[in-house]
């Protein structure tokens, strides 16, 4: 697998999120190996109500502040939908970094294998915005 996980740290997910992945891995026409690898991080994924989701967890929508441990650069994004990345400062969860980064929560670390084979070892500095602890359900 082209972007496969060395370690797997725990993740929380939305039901929410699950349920509008859910619909993107239905319809849309990706690479196979980005959607199986989203499809793995869903499955292994501890899910939790909307409601009930820590405000320390990278959910959709959510602006990250993370580094690439490898390299030692920092990145602030906003986790997106495929339909609506591209913008300057978003990253697409069909992304391999988009990928890794869903369900983290803050200080996690996750190794992984980005595009030509690279590893990357992404921490999660800071969750700067989180829809569901700011109330905003309907992104």
């Amino acid at each position: 697998m082209l972007f496969a996980m060395s370690k797997s740290p725990s993740i929380v997910l939305t039901r929410l999120d699950v349920q509008r992945l859910d619909e993107v891995l239905n319809t849309l026409d990706a690479p196979v190996d980005l959607l199986e690898a989203l499809e793995n991080e869903m499955l292994r994924a501890k899910v939790v109500s909307h409601t009930r989701v820590a405000p320390d967890v990278v959910t959709m929508n959510s602006t990250v502040r993370f580094a690439d441990e490898t390299s030692g650069r920092e990145m602030v994004l906003t986790l997106v939908y495929p339909d609506k990345a591209g913008p300057e400062g978003t990253i697409s969860v069909l992304a391999p970094v988009g990928i890794a980064l869903l369900g983290l929560k803050k200080n996690q670390s996750i190794d992984w294998v980005g595009p030509n084979g690279r590893p990357l070892k992404l921490k999660i500095i800071d969750i700067e915005y989180q829809p569901e602890a700011s109330g905003d359900f309907h992104l």
